[in-house]
């Protein structure tokens, strides 16, 4: 057994607690009960949602985050995705330029 030391732990609590205001992420959350009974009405799924953005603001209560929509599909939205909600979250790359 190879007992490499040389890497980092990542400290202890939820990963988006180390999240950086600026970055790119991917917050995934859980519907609120309200959430998922439109959502089985509409036939979509009624548990997660993927919100993708930018950070705000990150503390122990949530995230805050400027949502980043595909061009042509609305205007960007500053959302507050509580604490209790999320499920996980993860920078992600910048969005990829397509050549027209």
């Amino acid at each position: 057994m190879n007992s490499d030391t040389s890497r980092s732990v990542p400290p202890p609590g939820p990963s988006w607690l180390r999240l950086v205001p600026g970055t790119r992420v991917v917050v995934r959350r859980r519907l609120t009960a309200a959430e998922a009974v439109a959502a089985r009405s509409d036939r979509r799924g009624a548990v997660w949602t993927d919100v993708i953005g930018f950070v705000l603001t990150v503390s122990d209560d949530g995230v805050g985050v400027r949502t980043d929509p595909r061009p042509g599909y609305g205007a960007p939205e500053e959302l507050w995705v509580a604490a209790d909600l999320i499920a996980s979250a993860k920078p992600i790359p910048p969005r990829r330029i397509r050549n027209p």
